[in-house]
């Protein structure tokens, strides 16, 4: 992986045109040629190191960006998408796409919109168009996740909130009462049998159930917060968005206020430092900062200040049978969270088994690329003796080049053994994993009554 090349003339391309400028000009200022420029743009040339260099202090450019910017998500995404049933008598194999990618990038990007946006089959896109979840998500990756005005505006309430007193839940319910007129009140779970949270405005009250831990009830408090004191900041970001559907605009609120929320608990700068203090220590920023295993979790995706960045993590959240009710790439730009399948020797699964324990596991894909992945239970609140149990496994990663500062990854050899996975077995081409549950799609059987091998299964390569 280290020595492959980068190939990337479709994101020097969106960057120039952004900046409005012709090739001569912006060869000009990278002290390059013209022509070296084209050559580099049309994928006739690597983006050699000192060039990305140079666009990163020349554009204020993110060299993470550009995987991130690969047409249609990359080759791996492609991939998936064409594993599709639709296509299996078209046997296109990886050369095929990586000469589609090189040569047309623009049509990759096409043809991967239009495969989302149709919702087809039950390829890797997955997510049909009229799917509120589904349509919420690509905006919140649109974003990669960091909202930056909404981030500002809670870091600065979090300072004056900090001011005022030392415990954020009382500081929080003080303004509320004061500058609102609402009141919190913490209501038994005979009165609020099946709510967590509700705002009573004819009462002029926020009625929390009893059943919130301290980490919840300081995030329902600071999410009424956000919808009183972030209502501008979020009403423009979701009328931006342009959904079509309602349910969708109101989910996407939800998901800003709750953005927001986080962000009051865990004021950016302050959390960043912290992270980069402990090695990006869950259980205690946990602790420093009064937040949930899960908040603390997906904060870390967040992430993405310019000149302030922190370590590209991925989150995601499954239950027992294996269904994603979370999924956020950051700017990591994770197979794992965009693939709808999973791989079952991803250790994310096996969290269930040791319940609040930490299972660490370093992991490698079908494309070498690896990761320091790390996954917990977590148990939903308002649970209830008697009730039925709930349970789910948040999984988080970094690319193992980024996680050599992880308190998680010391003893860890990152470039030594790493278990293989795949992104489920319909889309992983592995041919000898004896986890393998079904032949992967678009993969001819090959059935030998002489021989049996590791797998049940055998199939044709590319």
């Amino acid at each position: 992986m280290a020595d492959r090349k980068l190939f990337a003339g479709h994101a020097v391309r969106r960057l120039r045109r952004q900046a409005g400028l012709t090739q001569a000009a912006m060869a000009e200022l990278l002290t390059i040629s013209p022509s070296y420029l084209n050559l580099v743009e049309k994928n006739q040339r690597p983006l050699s190191a000192s060039l990305l260099v140079k666009l990163a202090e020349s554009f204020d450019f993110d060299p993470r960006a550009l995987a991130a910017g690969e047409p249609g998500g990359g080759e791996a995404a492609i991939r998936r998408r064409l594993a599709d049933p639709i296509f299996a008598d078209l046997e296109i194999d990886r050369n095929e796409i990586e000469e589609w990618l090189a040569g047309a990038p623009g049509g990759a990007e096409a043809f991967a919109r239009a495969y989302d946006r149709a919702g087809v089959g039950g390829g890797a896109a997955g997510e049909a168009a009229n799917d509120p979840i589904a349509e919420v998500r690509r905006e919140i990756e649109r974003w990669r996740g960091h909202f930056a005005d909404l981030d500002t505006m809670a870091e600065a309430l979090a300072d004056e909130l900090r001011l005022g007193a030392g415990d954020l839940y009382g500081a929080i319910a003080e303004r509320l009462r004061v500058k609102h007129q609402l009141t919190i009140r913490v209501l038994p779970v005979e009165v609020m049998p099946d709510l967590l949270r509700r705002t009573d405005l004819h009462a002029r009250q926020l009625q929390l159930s009893e059943t919130l831990d301290p980490a919840s009830r300081t995030f329902a408090a600071a999410f009424q917060l956000a919808q009183i004191e972030a209502r501008a900041e979020i009403e423009a970001l979701a009328k931006g968005a342009g959904f079509a559907d309602r349910a969708a605009e109101r989910l996407y609120r939800r998901h800003l206020a709750s953005y927001f929320a986080a962000a009051v608990m865990m004021p950016y700068a302050r959390f960043l430092r912290a992270c980069e203090a402990t090695g990006y220590d869950i259980e205690l920023l946990q602790r420093r900062f009064g937040a949930g295993f899960e908040q603390v979790a997906h904060r870390l995706t967040t992430l993405q200040r310019v000149g302030a960045r922190g370590l590209p993590f991925f989150m995601v959240r499954i239950d027992r049978a294996g269904q994603a009710s979370k999924r956020f790439s950051g700017a990591s730009n994770a197979a794992l969270a965009e693939a709808e399948g999973r791989c079952p020797l991803w250790r994310v699964h096996h969290a269930f088994d040791r319940p609040g324990a930490l299972a660490v596991q370093l992991v490698e894909l079908e494309d070498g690329a690896r990761w320091l992945t790390l996954a917990r239970t977590v148990t939903p609140q308002g649970r209830r003796y008697g009730a039925v149990p709930a349970e789910f496994a948040v999984g988080i990663g970094v690319a193992s080049e980024h996680a050599g500062t992880l308190a998680a990854a010391r003893g860890i050899d990152l470039k030594g053994e790493a278990t293989p996975i795949g992104l489920g077995c319909r889309a992983c081409l592995r041919s000898a994993c004896p986890q393998r549950s079904v032949p992967p799609i678009g993969r001819a059987l090959s059935i030998n009554d002489r021989e049996r091998g590791v797998s049940a299964f055998t199939f044709g390569g590319d």
